[in-house]
């Protein structure tokens, strides 16, 4: 779709159905300055790897001697507040008009923080969980960045083999790591020698992130950097 009438159909949109805030309430935006203002940003220093705030001693025990193939995760917030109200309104209630201004911030962090990648590739998910919910939130964030960014995004060559529980239902860590061990891999070879950069929306433990690496890593890929939208502690 042209950007210019993408643009007016959004403007004609809002004139029919106003935006609230997902955070107050107050028409105008899904996330009002005010809003904006309090999200739960992440602060230096944090972790090379899982990329979560470091404890005062500089140390991250979840990452301590713990090797990944993944070469790092980063992201602007931590999953609280106003921004899990806003991740949870897109991935569960179909609040698709909130993909532009997520995909803003972090297009902005990238722009702060930048990570070698030179193409883009969204977290899959299973057809069947596609079919049920008609979207992928990674995929549609993934676009709207590429959009901004100017990087080339591919979303139809890591796919999602296995259809198991939501991450969010395992217990630990190694539930999680368990959970979706062998659950990806590359359709083709399109990702030999590229540097990737993995978009999804939450990383609870970092083990859908470290699995979907290890597919890529397997087909040639390069690097591969994480990119979410927020990390729970």
């Amino acid at each position: 779709m042209l950007p210019q009438i993408a643009h007016f159909q959004r403007v004609a949109l809002d004139l029919l159905f106003p935006p609230y805030c997902v955070g107050c309430g107050k028409e105008g935006n899904y996330i009002c300055g005010r809003c904006s203002r309090e999200l739960p940003y992440i602060s230096p220093p944090v972790c090379t790897v899982c990329g979560r705030p470091l404890l005062p001693d500089n140390q991250c025990p979840g990452c301590i001697g713990q090797p990944t193939v993944i070469d790092g995760i980063r992201a602007p917030f931590l999953f609280d507040g106003i921004i899990r109200r806003a991740i949870h309104e897109l991935k569960y209630n179909n609040l698709r008009a909130l993909v532009p201004p997520l995909a803003r911030y972090l297009h902005e962090f990238l722009a702060e923080n930048p990570l070698p990648g030179n193409v883009i590739v969204p977290v899959p998910i299973h057809p069947k969980r596609l079919r049920e919910r008609g979207y992928n939130q990674s995929s549609l964030l993934a676009h709207e960045l590429g959009n901004l960014s100017g990087l080339y995004v591919i979303d139809d060559c890591l796919i999602r083999r296995t259809y198991i529980a939501p991450q969010a239902k395992a217990a630990t860590a190694f539930d999680r790591m368990k959970n979706i061990e062998g659950a990806f891999a590359c359709a083709d070879a399109r990702l030999k020698d590229k540097q990737v950069i993995l978009i999804d929306d939450v990383s609870t433990s970092g083990a859908t992130m470290t699995a979907c690496a290890g597919a890529l890593k397997a087909a040639g890929a390069a690097a591969v950097w994480g990119l979410t939208l927020a990390l729970e502690l």
